[in-house]
């Protein structure tokens, strides 16, 4: 059998019609007396967002009304728009709107009550982000992004159901998480400054809830590092910090604080052997949260795979053995039950809402999308875990998820040495992870296997491992995907004369830097990636305005090296086929950056622009046609 028979003759589960099928994309899981939380986004609702509850009886409904959609644009790209809190009238919801803008009321999904609006008396827009609910005020604590005259400020705010606004905390660049402690009396938050990203330097400050308290820094300054998350355990401060600790690894676990006469102590708590924490390119994340009697619960990730984990004052920190595989840190429910809700996410079932205990079982009651009757676990491919030694000044080894072509029923049939499609993940401080992914079984259903890199600048393996990209971009993050094939070659499991190379936006450009850097792939494919390093300093938004200044080099003192660094730069290096796909509305990497280049290379190069998509793509029928055309521009140059 030829290899274009091979991969399409036959059908695969992952079809199009599954692709385009309603499915909810799930997040931000959250309970509280006895109920459970979650933020749903419909495609069948023209993908608006929904706060959608669980009642102790089991009940769901959805918690905002027909019209509303819960998000924000702080950042671009968002999070944390919701509260929710649940009191003897019912449960109360309070949320940015996407559509409508300012800030909103719903109680128990009747129609919303409008806070404050996104235009203010004085010209000056205003969006609303990490929205936190006062212990026992109608008043919420968030982030405000003011955009007035070209110019953007960020403050933290709290906002009266009358509408009234006052600032707590403005001047540094950037904030987020304003948590308030439980008895009302103090507000912590997390705050940054150009040119750093929140995983690399911020700071953790703290005041007492009177308009005459000055705010006190309490982590970050006196050693620069990246403290996130706060959250309160009655009286007690935790935040999360990679900060220095002699004879320890530099991973973000748990410090807490406690006040006394106006001072505030830290305590450090033992390592916890992974790392609790994720990088904070979107608000609202959770990692950790506070349990009875002085214990916490975290999601810790080790070499890249999460666990679940459990601290006690007595004892310190151990992994639990858990049925679930946690997206997000599990919350107690508060109902006595001992049961605990998380966006469950395993290698081989839908991600899903699910309820249970630390030993199971395990109610996954709210599935994102249903698996096809007949499909088994041999159709769906699962990863094995890759430690590759690599010989260089930077940390060692090398991670990578390799998932070798699935052998079901319901899948094409596999060579024995396959075709490899290697997935470079963006950010590039991103991680590839475990759950099951669609743009992972498309590939490994159709015959082809899959290596998802975890190149170094990744998070989920601390900070020496993240720090290792720093001046590196477009260096040692190609030479990691290249190691990682040239291992599987060694070892026979994949045709290298069929290995192609994927990425989007920051992948993007470690795709292109591939091509012109190695003979390993025969072609690629750049989503919605980067090309001109320099045009993206001057486009791209307000929050990742200096990223490249660690990434790459300060600017404008190393504009040489951005340009030596820029795809743009040597087009006649890219000699192998290229598919470029672009969303025509992007403000994160502009459409112009894939158009500058396409116009420079030859070859068979393809540009395809999806106009309404922006930095990402959402709509089913996009997505479906982007792998569509990237399975039919692989298989053309495969019988080239």
């Amino acid at each position: 059998m030829s290899s274009s028979q091979s991969l399409s003759d036959r059908t695969s589960w992952v079809s199009p019609a599954l692709m385009v099928q309603k499915n909810r994309a799930l997040s931000e899981v959250r309970a509280q007396k006895g109920w459970v939380f979650w933020l749903e986004r419909r495609p069948d609702e023209a993908g608006r967002s929904v706060v959608v509850g669980r009642a102790p009886d089991g009940h769901c409904q959805d918690l905002t009304p027909q019209g509303s959609d819960v998000g924000t644009s702080v950042h671009v790209y968002g999070g944390g728009a919701w509260d929710v809190r649940v009191t003897a009238h019912g449960v109360e919801v309070v949320y940015s709107d996407r559509r409508q803008g300012g800030v909103w009321l719903s109680r128990h999904g009747q129609p919303s009550i409008a806070w404050c609006a996104a235009t203010h008396s004085d010209g000056h827009v205003c969006h609303y982000a990490d929205l936190c609910f006062a212990p026992s005020e109608m008043m919420v604590f968030c982030v405000r992004e003011t955009h007035h005259e070209g110019q953007e400020t960020a403050q933290i705010v709290s906002i009266t159901e009358q509408g009234d606004e006052h600032v707590w905390a403005e001047g540094a660049d950037f904030y987020a998480a304003p948590r308030p402690s439980p008895n009302g009396r103090f507000l912590a938050w997390m705050m940054w400054d150009n040119p750093h990203m929140p995983w690399t330097e911020t700071r953790l400050a703290v005041t007492a809830l009177t308009r005459s308290a000055s705010p006190i820094v309490l982590e970050g300054e006196a050693e620069p590092c990246s403290v996130m998350e706060p959250f309160w355990d009655g009286t007690r401060l935790y935040a999360l910090s990679d900060r220095t600790v002699e004879g320890q690894e530099r991973l973000w676990t748990p410090i807490a604080f406690d006040e006394a006469q106006g001072r505030w102590e830290p305590a450090l708590l033992p390592p916890a052997g992974g790392e609790i924490g994720l990088p904070a390119w979107v608000f609202g994340q959770r990692s950790c949260v506070p349990l009875e009697g002085g214990g916490l619960l975290a999601r810790g990730l080790y070499h890249g795979v999460a666990k679940l984990l459990r601290y006690e004052p007595e004892s310190g920190w151990h992994v639990l053995a858990f049925e679930g595989t946690p997206e997000n840190v599990p919350f107690p429910l508060e109902d006595g039950s001992g049961r605990v809700a998380w966006l469950d996410a395993p290698a081989d079932q839908p991600p899903a809402v699910a309820l249970g205990g630390f030993e199971g079982p395990t109610d996954r009651f709210r599935l994102a999308w249903q698996v096809p009757e007949g499909v088994t676990k041999e159709d769906i491919a699962t990863p094995e875990t890759l430690q590759i030694d690599v010989d260089d000044d930077g940390p060692s080894p090398l991670y990578a998820l390799f998932y070798p072509p699935a052998h079901g029923a319901h899948c094409l049939p596999a060579e024995e040495t396959p075709p490899l499609v290697v997935i470079v993940h963006g950010g590039p401080t991103g991680q590839a992870r475990t759950d099951l992914s669609f743009k992972v079984q498309w590939w490994t259903s159709r015959g082809f296997a899959v290596l998802d890199v975890n190149y170094r600048g990744s998070t989920g393996f601390g900070r020496a491992y993240r720090e290792a990209l720093d001046g590196q971009w477009g260096v040692r993050d190609v030479c990691d995907c290249c190691a990682a094939v040239r291992y599987l070659i060694a070892q026979g499991r994949v045709d290298p004369a069929r290995c192609v190379i994927r990425g989007s936006s920051a992948g993007g450009l470690t795709v292109l830097s591939a091509l012109a850097q190695s003979d390993l792939f025969v072609a690629g494919t750049s989503l919605y990636g980067v090309t001109d390093l320099r045009g993206l300093v001057a486009d791209t938004h307000r929050f990742e305005a200096r990223y490249t200044d660690r990434l790459i080099a300060p600017w404008p003192e190393g504009e040489a090296v951005y340009r030596a660094r820029s795809p743009l730069s040597w087009p006649e290096k890219i000699t192998a086929p290229v598919l470029f796909l672009h969303g025509g509305a992007d403000q994160v990497v502009p459409l112009s950056q894939a158009e500058a280049l396409v116009a420079q290379l030859a070859g068979e190069q393809q540009l395809h622009i999806y106009p309404h998509e922006g930095h990402g793509f959402r709509a089913p029928d996009v997505i479906v046609d982007s792998l569509q055309r990237e399975l039919a521009f692989y298989q053309q140059v495969f019988e080239g």
